[in-house]
């Protein structure tokens, strides 16, 4: 799949600010299809980008907006936290603390392991 200028900028912001490997087009369930637009699996952190917000996008329509609903929810069943993000959550501060959440997450599961 294509990637959209927004989904780039993501990329290059969370390499500048030295982000641990994320995956990206990840596909976190087993009996659909639905992907993350980044995911850092270690930690079970996934990033969607929002793009279409002001210009009545998919995801700002109804049923847009229930199809994310329930892959959100399929996801939060399986331990995964997915973060939304809009271009103007996509800076510098925004991502140093996305960061620190997925390195906290990854400490905490490593802990929880037997």
């Amino acid at each position: 799949m294509k990637s959209s200028h927004l989904e780039k900028r993501f990329a290059l912001v969370w390499l500048a600010c030295h982000g641990p490997e994320l995956v990206p087009e990840h596909r976190f369930h087993a009996a659909r299809k639905w992907r993350f637009d980044f995911a850092h699996v270690e930690s079970r952190t996934a990033f969607e980008i929002q793009g279409g917000a002001w210009v009545q996008g998919r995801h700002s329509r109804g049923a847009g907006m229930s199809k994310d609903c329930d892959k959100s929810i399929a996801a939060a069943l399986e331990g995964w936290v997915v973060v939304p993000l809009t271009r103007e959550q996509i800076t510098v501060p925004t991502v140093e603390r996305l960061i620190d959440l997925c390195k906290a997450r990854y400490i905490q599961a490593k802990n929880l392991e037997p």
